[in-house]
């Protein structure tokens, strides 16, 4: 699938920034990166409208102002591209991220094999590094997972890793299913079960021990309610893809939902925070 970039100046603010990319997301962008002060958005060539782009106030500040780029990306030229750009990540000193041409790092406690391709979860924004340290420091031991949202895998892979029984990973986009797949043949994790689709499919979906959401704000408030209904109770739940000040926002829907915050961690503003089903 070919699909369009757009490269757009970061707003001046973090609030701003969440704004402008959830209305990319209403128009049909899938995947986002915050890179070299600049917003990167991607969508898929047959959903792209340009006259959709510049109803956007700030991408038609942007394009008048010639600050606003956009180029086709053949599918054929995917690899090439994120080769390019793709450092190996280390999370907590105890688990490296690493794509097929880095070495590998044998005394390393886990390490990840991923080819991430356009998938969201390469370890590297700040929310996927957080999730990832999250369940290095707790336990998954026989326990059901539900990954929503799940991006190349990686998230879904480390639960495996630390022994999750049955692991199950949701993702809208192909890409990310696809990917999944992949990242998970390569890390010869044989218990992740991957689906391609929205939130339906959790309403229809056996109860979890623990559900992991990397999403985003808006995603999160408006399906929190069944992923509430999906965890078992005093099963554990991961928000992130959210900033700090959204926290407040996160923690007030989740007690609607039966949910109570219990801790978070926090990275250049962004937040990982852990909420318990009330029994």
């Amino acid at each position: 699938m070919d699909y369009y970039q757009i490269v757009l100046p970061e707003p001046t603010t973090e609030e701003n920034s969440e704004i402008l990319i959830a209305q990319l997301a209403v128009i049909g962008f899938e995947s986002f990166e915050e890179k070299d002060s600049s917003i990167i958005a991607y969508i898929p060539k047959k959903d792209f409208v340009k006259a959709n782009l510049l109803e956007i106030t700030y991408c038609h500040e942007c394009n008048n102002l010639g600050k606003l780029q956009i180029e086709l990306i053949p599918d054929k030229n995917w690899n090439e591209v994120w080769e390019s750009n793709y450092p190996s990540v280390i999370i907590a000193n105890r688990c490296y991220v690493r794509a097929a041409f880095h070495e590998s790092k044998p005394s390393m406690e886990y390490e990840i094999l991923i080819t991430p391709k356009m998938a969201f979860g390469t370890a590297h924004h700040e929310t996927t590094s957080l999730m990832l340290e999250l369940i290095l420091d707790n336990d998954f031991r026989n326990k059901k997972v539900l990954d929503m949202g799940c991006g190349t895998g990686v998230l879904a892979i480390l639960a495996s890793m630390k022994g999750a029984k049955d692991i199950t990973a949701i993702d809208i986009d192909r890409w990310s299913y696809d990917s999944t797949l992949e990242n998970a043949g390569l890390n010869n994790i044989g218990n992740i079960k991957a689906i391609e689709g929205g939130v339906e499919l959790v309403a229809s979906s056996d109860n979890y021990d623990v559900i992991f959401a990397n999403i985003n704000k808006n995603i999160l408030l408006r399906d929190m309610k069944y992923y509430s209904e999906a965890l078992l109770k005093g099963g554990y739940i991961y928000f992130s893809g959210f900033y700090k000040n959204d926290l407040p926002d996160i923690k007030e829907e989740a007690l609607k939902c039966g949910l109570n915050f219990i801790s978070k961690l926090e990275k250049n503003n962004w937040i990982a925070a852990v909420f318990i089903k009330q029994e």
